[in-house]
């Protein structure tokens, strides 16, 4: 089984991959990293130097990697890859996708000074600014988010309830 983590940037996909992938006893696997691995560069130098289209292909091309090595594991996918082409209705043919919901006032308390600095959008911009660009954003990708298999609104729970709350979903629909 293949658990894709889909949310906006910040939304904790990475961090609580890592500890649903634990408690489930997988690999966790993110697709940013694999991409960087494939590319020998950091996504921020993928998009100041090649662009967005070729970093979405890269994407979909780490993405079809992921999927096709066959194995049981906790995918923390890109906060872009589901709004990019068909890649959502991928991730719903290959595998279970959760839906990590977040306001945007609540990613903005979790992202440390190194998380706002390694995202090249959140990069210069004040709170302010950086709350309704959030708002924005979500609101754009709102829609392929929704198409997840299983939603989780994170807003009122610690990460350890969120983790719980999935793996008791996982178990409901098995």
């Amino acid at each position: 089984m293949i658990l894709f983590l889909v949310g906006y940037a910040g939304s904790g996909k990475s961090s609580l991959g890592r500890r649903l992938a634990r408690c489930l006893g997988v690999d966790l696997v993110d697709t940013d990293k694999r991409v960087e691995e494939m590319e020998g560069a950091t996504i921020a130098d993928i998009f100041h130097y090649e662009g967005e289209e070729y970093f979405r292909r890269a994407e979909r091309e780490a993405l079809e990697y992921i999927v096709q090595s066959g194995r049981d594991m906790v995918v923390a996918t890109g906060g872009g890859l589901p709004t990019w082409g068909d890649n959502m209705l991928r991730l719903n043919e290959c595998g279970t996708t959760i839906y990590l919901r977040r306001s945007p006032e609540q990613i903005l308390s979790r992202l440390s000074e190194y998380g706002r600095q390694k995202r090249p959008m959140f990069r210069g911009k004040s709170d302010e600014e950086l709350l309704r660009f959030m708002y924005e954003q979500i609101a754009l990708r709102e829609p392929y988010y929704a198409a997840a298999k299983m939603t989780i609104d994170c807003t009122t729970m610690c990460d350890d309830d969120v983790v719980t709350s999935i793996i008791n979903e996982i178990r409901r629909s098995i």
